[in-house]
């Protein structure tokens, strides 16, 4: 059976995706982590997502112009209507053998029906440690945004 939860992309990063650096810019970037981020969320709710959280992008290094560009999604949490994701993006030269880790990110969509309420999504259930991780990872990022959050409140008017 197929990984529902993943997704991968591969292609080559274009002349039209420089910056004034001459390299991949970083805009370019989050468009290709929400696009991923987006077929996988969708294909897991097999329905309609909305994006209502990027946070925690990390470039860590450069991608040049020319390389080839991996990008893998894939779920590590879910709540009733919510879908975290995990992006990472790689590039290699062709004459290189191993992708290098680029970016990271986490990306949250909420599925909706045809009125834009939120849906039920089926459970994510970890099977592997390192899925166990990633859940664990996830919570822990959710702990952190709702304490934000509610220490914000005051600055605010909701």
């Amino acid at each position: 059976m197929e990984n529902l939860h993943k997704t991968s992309f591969q292609f080559i990063s274009e002349p039209s995706d420089v910056n004034f650096g001459g390299k991949v810019h970083g805009g370019v970037v989050m468009k290709w982590i929400d696009q991923a981020a987006y077929t996988c969320a969708r294909t897991w709710s097999e329905s309609y997502c909305v994006t209502v959280y990027v946070g925690g992008i990390r470039f860590y290094k450069p991608i040049n112009i020319g390389e080839v560009i991996k990008i893998d999604a894939a779920v590590i949490y879910t709540g009733n209507s919510s879908i975290h994701i995990m992006v990472e993006i790689y590039s290699r030269g062709f004459s290189d053998q191993k992708f290098e880790k680029k970016t990271h990110c986490i990306i949250i969509f909420v599925a909706v029906d045809e009125n834009g309420k939120s849906i039920k999504v089926k459970p994510w259930i970890p099977k592997t440690d390192q899925e166990k991780k990633l859940e664990e990872y996830a919570m822990r990022l959710k702990t952190l945004r709702e304490n934000i959050h509610n220490e914000m409140k005051p600055f605010f008017n909701e």
